[in-house]
């Protein structure tokens, strides 16, 4: 019988199709597959059933039109926890039910800021106006709205037939007199009728400063940017307007839906008069009693021992003084 003979390890490694370290850390660490995508024991995942039941509830026709952040918060406001947002994500993924409604484009940086804390109600406005179509081919209605960015209340608005500044002083005058309430800063853009010396006049004659943001830096604006995706990108938002009364009386029903019903991401998913009459503390502390109480149950499923707390984010905004009473 002839001596068998020796194979060497490369030559073994070149036969399997796998390299050197492989064998080595076999020998060392033994057989567990720790390849990106191997089949691995995890003690925190899901299970089966767990992933189906969250899965059937954030699919069910009340939360068609939430966000699986939204879906979590309203669900742990229930008290009833199931996993984390990041889960969710996942499983939607999985199951290819997390593709977008509308293309977008990637969001861009934008250049540095100076900003400021907002710490209270009607410290800062903010405001813009925003084309409207219309069923005629380059005519538009006009839609003014003015914000407030403690909460991110919409606290007036209007439509119009065209930009003026005649219009916005109009409706400035007509919301500071209805609230009863004089805001200490009005942040707009650089357009004419947020520039216009009808509007600055009447901002000047209440000692409201006057801010603007930077030519091309829509970033310094950014919460009433994020006002028009949501009016826009929202389900049933019409192809056009008809007249000026579809317009408004669509924006009317708009505005009440956003600053009643609308679970704001700036917000961590409450609505802006939930924050401005203080109940948003209270739906803040439920939900973190239900996470608490999920985290003493199964703790093995956060990774880092860091369980998510509810709470009104600190907001800032871009402020330049233009005017004396800004200074």
């Amino acid at each position: 019988m002839a001596k068998s003979e020796k194979v060497s390890e490369r030559t073994t490694c070149s036969f399997l199709g796998i390299t050197r370290r492989t064998i080595q850390n076999w020998r060392s660490q033994g057989y567990r597959d720790k390849r990106k995508g191997s089949n691995r024991y995890v003690p925190r995942r899901l299970s089966k059933e767990e992933q189906d039941a969250f899965y059937e509830q954030a699919t069910n026709s009340r939360f068609k039109d939430s966000t699986p952040e939204q879906i979590v918060a309203i669900l742990s406001q229930e008290g009833n926890y199931i996993a984390s947002a990041s889960t969710l994500y996942r499983i939607l993924r999985a199951r290819k039910a997390n593709a977008h409604r509308q293309q977008t484009k990637k969001p861009v940086a934008s250049l540095s800021s100076r900003y400021i804390t907002v710490t209270a109600p009607n410290q800062v406005w903010v405001w813009d106006i925003t084309w409207l179509k219309t069923d005629v081919r380059g005519q538009f209605k006009y839609g003014y709205t003015i914000m407030d960015l403690y909460d991110r209340s919409i606290v007036g608005w209007s439509i119009e037939d065209n930009e003026s500044d005649e219009h916005s002083k109009r409706l400035f005058e007509r919301i500071i007199r209805d609230l009863k309430v004089v805001p200490q800063i009005v942040h707009a853009d650089n357009g004419h009728p947020m520039r216009g010396v009808t509007l600055a006049v009447f901002l000047d004659s209440l000692f409201i400063s006057r801010s603007y943001s930077r030519p091309r830096c829509s970033n310094d604006n950014a919460a009433m940017e994020s006002w028009h995706k949501t009016l826009k990108y929202t389900v049933g938002y019409p192809e056009f307007f008809t007249s000026l009364g579809h317009a408004r009386t669509w924006y009317a029903d708009f505005v009440h839906w956003y600053n009643n019903e609308h679970l704001h991401s700036g917000l961590d998913y409450v609505t802006p008069m939930q924050v401005r009459t203080g109940e948003a503390l209270a739906l803040y502390s439920k939900r973190n009693n239900t996470l608490a109480l999920a985290h003493a149950t199964h703790p093995d499923r956060w990774i880092k021992n860091k369980v998510r707390v509810y709470s009104l984010p600190s907001v800032k905004a871009f402020y330049r003084p233009i005017n004396k009473a800004a200074e």
